[in-house]
């Protein structure tokens, strides 16, 4: 249960893709996998990682800083990896 002195939180999202140029083995799986399903017009797929989080405070642009930091630091590879932090509120 939520303590009532708690600070509200702010909801972000951070999603990890792929950079272009990286293949995608899981992708390219997922891609057959439909087709034998006989999803039509599936042209191609590249995977990637959402990752939703919530976090104490209000300061929008402190949160967006942390999140990149922590995106720089452990969320994605950054040598094959894109990232996109996006505060919700």
């Amino acid at each position: 249960m939520e303590s009532p002195l708690s600070q509200p939180g702010m909801k972000a999202r951070v999603t990890v893709t792929l950079k272009t140029g990286i293949l995608d083995p899981q992708g390219k799986a997922i891609e057959g996998a439909l087709k034998s399903l006989g999803i039509a017009g599936v042209a191609s797929v590249r995977q990637g990682k959402v990752f939703d989080i919530e976090v104490e405070g209000t300061d929008r642009a402190r949160v967006e800083a942390a999140l990149k930091d922590a995106a720089d630091k452990l969320l994605a590879n950054t040598v094959i990896e894109n990232y996109r932090v996006e505060v919700l509120g």
